[in-house]
Parts: structure tokens; C-alpha cells; sequence
């Protein structure tokens, strides 16, 4: 089982190769004390050999500080010791005391500081001075006191930071959930019209039916047919607003359909924006008007989002589809880098919801430097 009681931060890799660095600094200073020394003959052979193992040892420390967020307690453990026996280990030591406050109880904290404290004095022993232990003593007091603060420094500022990405995704969250019902909310507003209309005619197709006693058998059969395929269309517009909060405004303007896009391009290009359009659709002029309010309005936002997030740049729009197989709608733009804000993506995300709504699928990216809106809906969508 792991030593760890909480969810690590994320891996910064400048920040390990500083700690790194600063953990071998006593390591290199030991290689470089081995290179100055080796060509003197009046150096004791003793001390020439001790080195290298020395040097050894903190190797080893260095290697197991990789496990250090793993097993924090054990790491600093280890490595303290070591540190009683080899100079070179002390960085690594250090740097895994640290690792431990950022993460762990006082109670361990202060355990592990009095071993490190402890190991720290123990290897000036090794000299043989008393003069040389006390200052040494005191020299690893204060180290080991500023380490201290420095690693429950750290923590303090990982949890501010943990919070308050907590706090952004969560923000984040809620805006998203604005944003759909939001979406949900114009779409029921748009058929709220629609609505109205076709169930008024149904009321009179009925109301003729029941009250004139004059219409002929060809004539009736007219009127039910009329009176199905009114009740057809009614049941199908009827799905797109189940689920949704239906607000209760005055009445609104007729919404845009697909035979409108025109119109549309020719504003957004009057406005200064540079717009490509293809409009393949095979028999447009039958599609469903819910369907192409649908086009009108994801062309409509696409076009918006490429004037937010690529000001001047020229848009492509393309439009394709017949009968039985629904309509693809492809908007591009050159990417560009974007600083995002608060909201930022919303449009998307109310898209993707109308899209969804309408039974059909909606996708995004950055496709060979340009970014590509890919939406598709079903010829008769929801």
C-alpha cells in the first residue's frame, strides 16, 4: 500500500530538476574534492578511499528520491541515516524531509526532523573534535529548522492552490449547467410559436369537421388527413421541449430557417467578416423548418465564435446532406491562441446541447492548423 494519506499535486518537471540539482550539489563538491585530491601524496590513502564510497552512498540517495512522494516517511528515514555516514547524501536527505512536511502530520515532521537532526550531528562525530560538533550541531539545528518552514510553507501554498482549482471547477461546473439550461430554455422558446401555431389549426381542422354538415366524402377525407399530419408534426416539435423549464414570455418573433443563411452571410460579410459558404444540401427547400432553424442557428453561432477567436481571419462554412441522410454542417477557421476567461467554451456547450437535443452529434478540434466545427442532424431532427 502506498505511504500517502492525500492526492498528490501534479509532477512539475523544472521543479524536480531543481530539486534534483540542489541535491547533488554536495555530491559534486565531494567528486570535485576526490579530483583535487588524488594527485597529493600527502592525503592520507584512508580519506582517498572513503570517498568514493561516500560518493556512492549519495548516489544511492539521489536514486530513491524518485520514490519520495510515494513512500514520504520511509524515503526520509532512509535517506537521514544515510546522511550520517555520507556527505553526499545530505542533499538528497534534505530535499526528502521537505517532500515529507509538504505532505504529512507534525507529529511525523518533528520525528523525522530530530533523526535528520540527529544523523546531521552524528556524522561531525566522525572527526574526532568536540569544537567541530557543537558548531556542526548548530549548523544542522538551523538547517533543519529552515527546511522545516520552507516544506510547511510549500504545503500551505499547495492546498491555497488545491483549493482554488477546486473552487474554479466547480465554478466551471456551474456555468456549464447555466449554459445548457439556458440552451434548453431558448430552444423551448423557439418552439413555443411553432407550437401554438400547429395545435390552433388542429383546433379548427376539428372545429370544421363537427360543425359544417356540407363537406363531401373527399372532403372530409382531406381534413382528417390534414388533421393527422398536423398531429404528426406536433407530437415530433413536442420532443424537443420535454425535459425543458418552459419560461413564460410575451409572444415571440418567427425564428429563422435555413432559407435565411443567405441573408445571414451577406450581414456577417457587410460587418467586415470573410466568409466562404457551400451550400450542397440536396433539396433544401423540403427540409423540415425545425431542422434548418437548427442549421441556422449552429451556423450562426459558429460564425460568431470565429469573430471572437480568430478576429480577420477568413471562415469557411460548408454545408451538406439529402433526404434519409441528415445534414452536415462544417465550419473552419485558422487556429489561433485564445486567452480563456470566464464562459469561455459556453457557446460550444450550448451548441452541443441543441445538437444533442435534436438527435444529432457535434464535434471540435484543431485539424492541420484549423479549427473545425462538425455538426450533424438528422433530416427530420427534433
Amino acid at each position: 500500500m502506498h505511504d500517502v494519506t492525500e492526492v498528490q499535486p501534479p509532477v512539475d518537471k523544472l521543479g524536480t530538476a531543481l530539486r534534483y540539482l540542489f541535491a547533488a550539489i554536495p555530491l559534486l563538491l565531494s567528486g570535485l574534492m576526490l579530483t583535487l585530491l588524488a594527485g597529493n601524496e600527502a592525503v592520507p590513502l584512508g580519506v582517498l578511499a572513503a570517498l568514493p564510497l561516500d560518493m556512492l552512498l549519495g548516489v544511492a540517495a539521489l536514486v530513491l528520491m524518485w520514490w519520495r512522494r510515494r513512500w514520504p516517511r520511509a524515503i526520509a528515514l532512509v535517506t537521514a541515516v544515510m546522511s550520517a555516514f555520507s556527505s553526499s547524501a545530505t542533499g538528497a536527505a534534505l530535499v526528502s524531509y521537505v517532500s515529507l512536511c509538504t505532505r504529512r502530520s507534525a507529529r511525523w515532521i518533528a520525528l523525522t526532523g530530530a533523526v535528520l537532526w540527529g544523523c546531521l550531528t552524528v556524522a561531525s562525530v566522525w572527526q574526532g573534535k568536540v569544537g567541530f560538533v557543537l558548531v556542526y550541531s548548530a549548523v544542522a539545528s538551523v538547517a533543519v529548522v529552515t527546511v522545516t518552514v520552507l516544506g510547511l510553507y510549500l504545503r500551505e501554498r499547495r492546498e491555497l492552490a488545491a483549493a482554488r482549482r477546486a473552487a474554479d471547477l466547480a465554478a466551471q461546473a456551474r456555468r456549464v449547467e447555466q449554459a445548457q439550461l439556458g440552451e434548453r430554455l431558448k430552444i423551448a422558446q423557439e418552439m413555443h410559436d411553432v407550437l401554438a401555431h400547429r395545435i390552433s389549426l388542429l383546433s379548427m381542422l376539428a372545429g370544421g369537421l363537427a360543425h359544417r354538415t356540407d363537406l363531401t366524402a373527399e372532403q372530409h377525407r382531406e381534413t382528417a388527413l390534414a388533421i393527422q399530419e398536423n398531429a404528426h408534426q406536433s407530437l415530433n416539435e413536442l420532443r424537443a421541449v420535454l425535459g425543458s423549464l418552459r419560461r413564460e414570455d410575451g409572444p415571440q418573433a418567427p425564428q429563422p430557417t435555413i432559407d435565411e443563411l443567405d441573408a445571414l452571410f451577406e450581414e456577417v460579410r457587410a460587418a467586415g467578416q470573410r466568409v466562404d459558404a457551400d451550400n450542397q444540401i440536396d433539396g433544401h427547400d423540403r427540409l423540415p423548418a425545425r431542422t434548418g432553424r437548427h442549421v441556422y442557428r449552429i451556423v450562426q453561432e459558429a460564425l460568431t465564435n470565429a469573430r471572437k477567436h480568430a478576429p480577420g481571419s477568413r471562415v469557411r462554412a460548408e454545408l451538406s446532406g439529402r433526404a434519409g441522410e441528415g445534414v452536415r454542417i462544417q465550419v473552419s477557421n485558422p487556429a489561433s491562441p485564445e486567452v480563456r476567461g470566464p464562459g469561455a467554451g459556453l457557446g460550444l456547450v450550448g451548441l452541443a446541447e441543441r445538437t444533442r437535443l435534436a438527435g444529432g452529434g457535434l464535434s471540435h478540434g484543431i485539424t492541420d492548423g484549423r479549427f473545425v466545427l462538425d455538426a450533424w442532424l438528422p433530416w427530420d431532427a427534433h
